[in-house]
């Protein structure tokens, strides 16, 4: 399944009151592309083994494989696994049902087994050193109780989570996290894939090593944490943190309270109803306010600041740069320059820095 994500972002604004620019060197605003990834079993697998679930009130599942993918699904009726294999090399993807079974009663380990309400299933190779080229890729697909949590675990495959309340754990060494209408605990990892969030909620714990991260219509307590790739974000509420260690930040319709920055990216933040603080080390700050929150810091070290707010809000001013350009500002008691403004608007209240 492909995804594509949501619509371009970047819209006409309507005029606020009074727009501020903070210019620190003449740097452009960066443009970056909305990444979509494929997150999907692969379509050639043979279908080795279904078991039904349907009387075994599963409320747990463990689930390890060393090169395929996992999907784990939350349903009422026709609870099973299925069990899919293929050959991890390309050029073996012809090979016979009958040359694929030698090759796993010879080289793998496969348990699927169930006891005391929890599913375990383990496919990993019998000796530590096998040969890569006659590796197969073994991946399952579960259905259990919406309320079933999870301890999911791939090498290099993909993990897709859908509609659960459990308390979900899972990581893969490579592959893409898949993750919608979840609303339980829930915490991903992924050594360099992508990650995509979708329609959840609670308490969500989500961090790739170099992959994107693309989230929407989600709110609780968020964490989306990158080392390397672009941050993308749309209608979230809650408590929500989303860093990114050198790329951009692109957000729009958030409420609740958000901390976010990057290391050396742009950030574009739009029709932000939140106390927010943002941040970058050596891009641009663009943001739009529609309603301030407690406080609202924005802070780089080399690019410029664009910033728009309301102008009937009481706020306290306290802005630095190298160079500070306002066109309006009713209401404003204080001092200004070129270099700063200090100083309240429409009788002061909340912190802008």
């Amino acid at each position: 399944m492909i995804h594509s994500f949501f619509a371009e972002l970047t819209k006409n604004l309507e005029p606020l009151l009074f727009k501020l620019i903070i210019m620190k060197t003449n740097i452009l605003l960066g443009v970056f592309a909305i990444i979509s990834f494929t997150c999907s079993a692969q379509d050639k697998d043979w279908l080795y083994q279904t078991k039904s679930l349907s009387n075994e009130n599963i409320q747990q599942v463990e689930a390890k494989t060393t090169g395929g993918n996992i999907s784990m699904m939350g349903s009422s009726t026709d609870n099973r696994i299925e069990i899919y294999i293929q050959a991890s090399n390309s050029r073996d993807r012809d090979l016979s049902k009958s040359d694929l079974q030698k090759r796993l009663n010879e080289d793998y380990t496969l348990t699927v087994s169930v006891s005391n309400h929890k599913l375990t299933a383990i496919a990993e190779p019998k000796s530590s050193f096998h040969f890569w080229n006659k590796g197969l890729s073994i991946s399952f697909k579960i259905w259990v109780s919406k309320s079933a949590s999870s301890d999911l675990q791939t090498s290099g495959g993909n993990i897709s989570m859908r509609d659960l309340s459990g308390d979900e754990h899972f990581r893969t060494s490579g592959g893409n996290l898949d993750v919608e209408d979840l609303s339980g605990k829930t915490k991903g990892r992924t050594s360099g894939g992508n990650i995509y969030l979708k329609n959840s909620s609670s308490v969500i714990d989500l961090s790739t090593s170099g992959g994107n991260i693309n989230a929407e219509n989600s709110n609780g307590t968020l964490t989306l944490s990158t080392s390397g790739g672009d941050v993308v974000m749309n209608k979230l509420n809650g408590n929500i943190k989303a860093t990114t260690s050198g790329g951009n930040i692109k957000g729009s319709d958030i409420q609740g309270t958000m901390n976010t920055g990057t290391s050396g990216g742009n950030v574009k933040l739009l029709n932000m109803a939140c106390t927010l603080e943002a941040g970058t080390s050596g891009g641009n700050i663009f943001v739009s306010m529609n309603k301030m929150g407690s406080y609202l810091k924005l802070h780089n070290s080399g690019g410029n600041i664009d910033m728009e707010v309301p102008g009937n809000v009481g706020m306290d001013l306290n802005l630095h740069a190298e160079k500070v350009r306002v066109n309006s500002m009713p209401n404003f008691k204080g001092s200004t320059d070129e270099h700063h403004i200090e100083g309240t608007l429409s009788g002061g209240g909340i912190p802008v820095t």
